[in-house]
């Protein structure tokens, strides 16, 4: 069962995924904005595609090569070369996102990106969260001498109102 603040401030919610539960019996419900990259392709299925294109265009190359044409082994592997730093750097960044997290009088932000993690901490009653020119750039999130901004994975024009969603949860917690 929920609390009743916790009620009101799932009421209406576009971005924020379900409640969190706090980590004691006695803590209240907390909100969580999980913001990811919109990824088709997981790492591991772009691995099994990658090597699937180097068995044919080998294959393809191998059968070029035995034909006297021998520079084309040579481009086949240039270019398996460079489909395959491009890979590399997708699924690098595949996992990257934000998560934001309010519970018990804290408003906590993680960023993930390739793979590595910065967390800030702030408390609840002296954050400010506010879009960092109103045109669509990312949202700031400052307090206690530390800003942070998120939003990368969010549209520019929904910002704004990830950035209210924030705010009016932050106000009735």
């Amino acid at each position: 069962m929920l609390h009743p603040t916790s009620a009101f401030e799932i009421s209406g919610l576009r971005f924020a995924s379900s409640p969190i539960r706090g980590a004691s019996a006695q803590g209240p419900d907390g909100v969580q904005w999980l913001l990811k990259r919109n990824c088709s392709v997981t790492p591991a299925q772009l691995a099994g595609l990658y090597l699937s294109l180097c068995l044919v265009s080998l294959g393809i190359a191998t059968f070029f090569w035995v034909q006297g044409a021998r520079l084309v082994m040579l481009f086949a592997w240039l270019e398996l070369l460079a489909v395959g730093w491009a890979f590399l750097v997708y699924a690098r960044h595949a996992g990257d996102g934000e998560k934001i997290v309010l519970q018990g009088g804290q408003l906590v932000v993680e960023l993930e990106t390739a793979g590595r993690t910065r967390r800030a901490e702030f408390n609840c009653e002296w954050v400010r969260v506010e879009p960092r020119d109103g045109d669509g750039s990312l949202i700031k999130v400052s307090g206690q001498g530390r800003s942070v901004s998120v939003g990368r994975h969010l549209r520019p024009e929904l910002r704004p109102a990830l950035a209210r969603e924030i705010r009016r949860v932050l106000r009735a917690g």
